[in-house]
């Protein structure tokens, strides 16, 4: 049932009763007031009855979510204080859900209107079952995002102005920028890295000014619905520079490769002809002159280009709040500076209709009646086919010892309790093998506290294949319905679980990476933020021009939880 239906079976507002008539007052006449009664309470009836059969599909859908406590629904900081819900109620419920329809369907604002509903499902039905996220809005983002929607639309594909920007790219002459001004995302690497790298490129396309289009290779329009209202952000096939998707570090478009061979004066200027456009390397391969993209003289440079073409597989956002020309405009887009893939992940990604389907169907036969739900990601990074005892060892001693798991009694075949509470597991992994042994200890042997569980694992592919469509599709699923845990455990390095981690707003518990086939001591621990790991940042001060450990420039920037070497986002502003 689509939103306008359920907003269209919500009951009317009820029908004050009418004045009693002159000379007439109440509780007189009882025999003409008794039948117009039993009529109105007959009739009562019939819409009670009618709106119960009918908005019992949208209760069952969206009920945990729309009649808990709003104070007890919203996750607390330590990722816990979300677990409990409410289960549904009655036939008040329709009502309490058509509120939130209308006042959760664009976010708080971080959403635009106007889009056709029915194109992308999602957009507007994820307020049914996402909770309401405890982190604020800036007034400034929203600002900032109207105003880029604005720019997206006058210069997107296919207007006057793109096609004007393509003749001049076309005619390889020097060109001025003006008001229409371009990055281009190339599709490259996993779904979780590609996520991460949109969303870096999105944010980069604001400081910019920039239009941001996107390669459709790899199945983009598949996965994600436009994010833009009245325009389009993928790339249009006839785009003229034909080998983009074959630029490299070694390209002589690359402006590593540029400030290398010193055809880039240290005044900006060109050793010969100014390009049309350049290259940015950024991916995890990429050398000492391409991280130079990072100091604020290269950024001075490539303003003068009005088309960049940039490939990564980094969530390279930590390494631009290191930039002082930026640094001002960010704190203002993000207060709480641990939000910012929160945030913008929101308002970027929202699955097609066809992913969309695979989401809610599976959400709704086996999460949605849960009074708990769990998620658990498990990405082994072996060349030797699993599953391992040695991680499975892991999960158990992460989710037992953090309590997210009851221990199992195996001396008594029976645990009753009073007050029986049920937990949903979800269960991410390209093997099988760890959940089917988690759910067979939990089936043989009962739960100490006398909690029902049960386990759920929608796919295993068994093996990563980032080219197959549907491959694709199932991993963007997982994803987001790992996002709609109350509670979550990751694996390290992973940007499958990053992304989850950042789209639900929660501090997973992330689990270490094994070494030598060996349980990490501790297995597991909260992670500092809800911020994805940038794995490959630069390690240079660009004002000293020397070497530095760019993670103790600045308090809000740190090294990574999984990955020393690594940055990542943090909210604070202390040491």
């Amino acid at each position: 049932m689509d939103i306008k239906e359920r907003i269209r079976r919500s009951p009317p507002p009820p029908t004050p009763p009418a004045a009693p008539a002159p000379g007439h007052p109440r509780g007189t006449k009882g025999r003409v007031a008794v039948l117009p009664l039993s009529v109105a309470a007959l009739v009562a009836c019939g819409v009670l009855l009618l709106l119960l059969l009918s908005g019992g599909s949208a209760a069952r859908r969206g009920g945990q979510f729309l009649d808990a406590d709003p104070a007890t629904a919203r996750p607390s900081g330590d990722g816990r204080g979300g677990l409990h819900q409410a289960r549904p109620r009655d036939g008040g419920h329709v009502t309490m859900e058509s509120s939130k329809v209308q006042r959760d369907k664009l976010i708080g604002g971080l959403l635009a209107p106007g889009f056709e509903e029915q194109s992308c499902l999602s957009r507007y039905q994820s307020a049914l079952y996402r909770k309401e996220s405890p982190h604020l809005l800036s007034a400034y983002l929203l600002e900032r995002l109207r105003e880029h929607e604005v720019l997206q639309k006058k210069c997107g594909p296919h207007t006057e102005s793109y096609k004007k920007a393509i003749e001049q790219l076309k005619s390889g002459q020097d060109i001025e920028v003006g008001d229409c001004n371009y990055l281009v995302w190339v599709s490259y690497s996993g779904l979780g890295n590609r996520i991460l790298t949109i969303t870096s490129a999105f944010l980069y396309a604001i400081l910019t000014n920039r239009v941001l289009l996107v390669d459709g290779d790899k199945g983009t329009a598949d996965l994600f619905c436009e994010p833009f209202p009245e325009t389009s952000w993928l790339l249009p096939s006839d785009f003229p520079i034909n080998q983009f998707k074959n630029l490299n570090i070694g390209s002589p478009e690359s402006y590593g490769k540029m400030l290398k061979t010193a055809n880039i004066h240290s005044d900006g200027s060109f050793k010969g002809p100014k390009p049309t456009f350049i290259y940015l390397h950024l991916a995890h391969d990429y050398d000492d002159y391409d991280k130079l993209f990072f100091c604020e003289h290269s950024q001075q440079h490539l303003q003068r280009i009005p088309w960049l073409i940039l490939r990564s597989d980094n969530y390279f956002v930590p390494s631009l709040f290191l930039i002082p020309a930026y640094q001002e405009e960010l704190m203002r887009l993000f207060p709480q500076k641990d939000a910012v893939f929160h945030h913008l992940g929101r308002y970027l990604f929202h699955p097609t209709n066809v992913v969309w389907g695979l989401i809610t169907r599976y959400f709704d036969s086996y999460l949605a009646r849960a009074d708990e739900k769990l998620g658990i990601q498990i990405r082994v990074f072996d060349t030797e086919t699993g599953p391992f005892q040695h991680v499975l060892d892991q999960v158990l001693s992460c989710t037992l010892k953090e309590n997210l798991l009851p221990e199992v009694n195996a001396q008594q075949p029976i645990v009753s309790t009073r007050k029986v509470k049920s937990k949903v597991v979800l269960i991410t992994s390209l093997n099988s093998g760890y959940y089917e042994r988690i759910r067979t200890m939990y089936w043989e042997h009962p739960t100490s506290n006398g909690e029902i569980i049960s386990f759920h694992q929608p796919s295993h592919e068994e093996h990563q294949d980032s080219d197959k469509k549907m491959h694709n599709m199932k991993a963007w699923a997982e994803i987001y319905l790992l996002s709609l845990s109350d509670v979550m455990v990751t694996s390290a390095w992973s940007t499958f679980g990053y992304v989850a981690q950042g789209l639900s707003g929660l501090k997973t518990w992330l689990m270490f990476k094994p070494e030598n086939h060996t349980v990490p001591n501790p297995p597991c621990r909260q992670v500092m933020s809800m911020e994805p790991c940038f794995h490959a940042p630069p390690f240079y001060d660009c004002k000293a021009r020397r070497g530095a450990d760019t993670g103790k420039l600045v308090p809000h920037v740190r090294h990574c939880e999984d990955m020393s070497w690594g940055l990542k986002l943090v909210d604070t502003d202390e040491w």
